[in-house]
């Protein structure tokens, strides 16, 4: 008989785990439960989350509401009676009863190899912190933030060119395949748990809005590993003219670029060159406020910018 799987998430990157999941024979998707459509876009219409998307697509139930922990999301999970619950990218700390509500637990993917980067943002820290290897890991939830037992990993490398979307997506589709190999086995005595090591733990908290402005008085490696973990979403900032500019990719520029950091030093076809602490940067792609994502060269034309013109 087919395990019974509620699965909760929100994120793209909880996609590939619905699909692996959906394409199973030996686990049986009883419900989705996914955010309630949001405003997005210029015209501020209401978008489903990828999830509820996906969950149409396959013809699975699903509800779209604000949560589990009460309400309507509760009343459904507890109705749907599942064996497992299955948690991706869905934002939400489930308190002990919720947790408890099917017979082998909850289980959750999450990305990185915990204890290293417990929260919301683990992706974004590692590329952030210079990290070179990352991963995922299957742990059984507890009433913790990220604190539950492990009971699989797999590690990955994060490559020069990984930015958060890119090396979080590689993880979503990698993750996928470990989780439905956890899952599978739960009716078979499941897998050895390990504790996580409390000596180990790092945390990834939420990126405050005023932490992605670019301080251009950090180094250029600093500030070009920030811009790759913030990118494509919500995307590193700086300003210009009192307007707000996205700075969606940006490498490290090795030759001397004189003046005061945040300084325009070139514009030319490769982008904008920019002097920051101790070296330069070069603004490869960007989102001016109102606009989409284009070449900092076609911006550089655009704006014209004036002889020691700063950003930020």
């Amino acid at each position: 008989m087919a395990l019974r799987v509620a699965f909760l998430g929100n994120d793209v990157w909880s996609v590939p785990s619905l699909d692996a999941i959906a394409a199973e024979p030996e686990l049986s998707l009883v419900l989705v439960v996914t955010n309630p459509p949001r405003e997005a876009g210029r015209g501020a219409a209401l978008t489903p989350t990828p999830v509820a998307v996906a969950a149409s697509e396959h013809g699975l139930p699903f509800l779209e509401a604000p949560g589990v922990l009460d309400g309507r999301g509760a009343t459904a999970l507890a109705e749907a009676a599942p064996d497992v619950l299955v948690v991706v990218a869905y934002g939400q700390i489930l308190r002990l009863e919720t947790l408890q509500l099917a017979p082998f637990g909850a289980i959750n993917l999450h990305f990185s190899l915990l204890p290293r980067w417990r929260g919301a943002t683990p992706v974004q820290r590692a590329i952030a912190a210079g990290d070179e290897l990352t991963g995922v890991t299957v742990m059984r939830m507890d009433e913790g933030l990220d604190t539950g037992p492990i009971l699989n990993q797999l590690e990955e490398q994060i490559r020069p060119e990984d930015d958060a979307g890119v090396l979080g997506m590689r993880l979503a589709k990698i993750g996928a395949l470990l989780l439905v190999g956890v899952l599978r086995m739960l009716p078979h005595g499941g897998v050895p748990e390990r504790a996580q090591e409390d000596a180990a733990v790092t945390l990834a908290p939420t990126i405050r809005p005023q932490e992605r402005t670019i301080d251009w008085h950090r180094s250029p490696d600093d500030i070009v590993r920030w811009v790759r973990a913030l990118a494509p979403r919500p995307g590193a900032a700086t300003t210009l003219r009192g307007t707000h500019v996205k700075v969606l990719a940006a490498a490290i520029d090795h030759q001397r670029s004189d003046g005061v950091p945040g300084t325009v030093v070139a514009a030319d076809e490769r982008g904008v060159l920019v002097r920051a602490g101790g070296g330069g940067v070069r603004l490869v792609e960007v989102a001016p406020a109102g606009r989409k994502r284009m070449d900092a060269s076609a911006w550089a034309r655009g704006v014209r910018f004036t002889a020691g013109e700063r950003l930020g």
